[in-house]
């Protein structure tokens, strides 16, 4: 039975939200962030018939998780983005609680939504459905209803398909939780997407020999990369190290070799894909060159995102800039796409001591610094330190304002800085590591170079790039 449509009640939040929204000066210039309401994961990221689609789950009536939709950008270059209508609405029985993260592919020349329909129940409990949406002629999706209902063996946790096709057969990884509350990553395959086969747990608690692996794992996406398989994942209760899994939760990767003829991934241990205070959720597409390009929450659930000043403005979130990947020496690279460089206005050099380098301004910033020792402030409201042990990124606490830290180990010879209104992601030694990071400074704010050693630098300022 459809649900009563909540359309009316959404287009008012977002003209009332947008003038608010955009008047706040942590709002972004020039990364994706939503015009009211909560955004989260990117979704259904995909190149398909000339352009690049992103979906993103949304909240447009309110800053909280309770009610999700599916909003959608589109865009030809990955820089310059366009609102699309609305894709999904959590308007069915099956999909009642909300549409959950999920996938896009291209069925026959169909862009077709995969995704999970949650349902919880008056006494706690819940069930998930994978489902399906099509696009129409005018640009909307009509959903054709649940494909797979939840697994044998497996309690309510089962979402966010990532599907991809290999060889003339579908596939879909899903993130997990077994009856014994032990996170998994779950494999079928299928030839229509209408009809699903189990093909075993490919990741996860108990799976070539991991144990103490949280106890859910989200966000699965399994893909090819430079001679191997990369498969990025979000496990849910790893236990904190003293410099890495910070975050309430963190996203990894692993690589290995994966067998599609017995449904089997040969895989190493685990790696934190991005040490900031804000990642999660990411989710990659093929470009049309070929290349492999990720998307990211620059958020994190359950921690301090509802302290984030912006709900006082009526938003909250904003995706990371796109990325590029590679694998090489081991470790998974990533490098701000290429097509950025289309924001990028005359270009500065300066040489000598860090303290005496010109004091840049933090709204819409990138620079490039060659260098071993340095601390550079931002807006006085997040700083980093650069020494012999690696990176040390420091803000205070919302909730107490204690100072918490996070850490990228290792030896440390460049680095690349792009910066927006409250945002800052790091990009370590041409992509060996990344730290993603909110902060919400008074502006205007400047960005502040310290310390005795020589530093090379080289900066642009950014042109706004706001959604059409």
């Amino acid at each position: 039975m459809t649900r009563p449509s909540r359309w009316p009640a959404v287009l008012q939040a977002v003209m009332k939200g947008q003038p608010r929204a955009f008047a706040d000066s942590h709002y972004p210039q020039w990364h994706p962030a939503p015009v009211t309401g909560l955004m989260n994961d990117p979704n259904g990221f995909i190149w398909f018939a000339g352009r690049y689609h992103l979906f993103y789950q949304w909240n447009p009536l309110d800053c909280d998780h309770r009610y999700k939709c599916w909003g959608h950008w589109s865009s030809a270059d990955l820089v310059h983005w366009q609102h699309e209508p609305m894709a999904l609405m959590p308007d069915e029985e099956y999909d009642r609680s909300g549409c959950y993260s999920g996938s896009a592919v291209d069925n026959n020349g169909v862009l077709t939504l995969c995704y999970t329909g949650n349902v919880k129940f008056d006494d706690g409990s819940r069930t998930a459905w994978q489902c399906l949406a099509e696009e129409q002629d005018d640009g909307s999706f009509k959903k054709r209803g649940p494909v797979l209902p939840l697994p044998e063996g497996y309690t309510g946790h089962v979402r966010d398909p990532k599907v991809w096709q290999h060889d003339g057969q579908w596939y879909m990884v899903l993130g997990a939780q077994d009856l014994q509350k032990r996170g998994k990553v779950l494999l079928f395959n299928s030839a229509d997407l209408y009809s699903w086969q189990p093909c075993g747990e490919i990741a996860g608690h108990g799976v070539n020999g991991m144990t103490d692996a949280g106890y859910m794992w989200e966000c699965p996406d399994l893909f090819a990369l430079d001679g191997t398989h990369i498969l990025i994942c979000c496990p849910q209760g790893l236990a904190r190290e003293p410099h890495r899994y910070l975050n309430t939760y963190p996203a990894t990767w692993m690589s290995g070799a994966f067998d599609y003829q017995h449904a089997a991934f040969d895989h190493g241990e685990l790696h934190e894909l991005d040490a900031g205070f804000e990642f999660y959720a990411p989710q990659t597409t093929t470009a049309e060159d070929g290349r492999r390009i990720l998307i990211g929450w620059m958020g994190v659930p359950d921690g301090e995102e509802m302290l984030q000043p912006t709900r006082a403005h009526g938003w909250i979130h904003q995706m990371t800039c796109p990325r590029e990947l590679a694998y090489r020496d081991g470790t998974l690279w990533q490098t701000p796409i290429r097509e950025l460089a289309q924001l990028r206005e005359a270009e500065h050099q300066w040489q000598g001591n860090a303290s005496d380098a010109p004091i840049l301004d933090a709204a819409r910033l990138e620079f490039e610094i060659a260098a071993s020792h340095l601390n550079v402030d931002f807006g006085g409201a997040i700083r980093l330190t650069m020494d012999e042990n690696g990176l040390r990124l420091e803000r205070a606490s919302l909730s107490t304002g204690e100072t918490l830290t996070r850490y990228w180990q290792g030896e440390v010879r460049h680095i690349r800085v792009l910066c927006d209104r409250s945002s800052v992601e790091i990009f370590i030694n041409g992509g060996e590591g990344v730290m993603s990071s909110r902060y919400f400074p008074v502006h205007p704010a400047q960005v502040r170079f310290e310390g005795a050693s020589n530093i090379t630098l080289r900066y642009w300022s950014l042109r706004s790039c706001m959604i059409e």
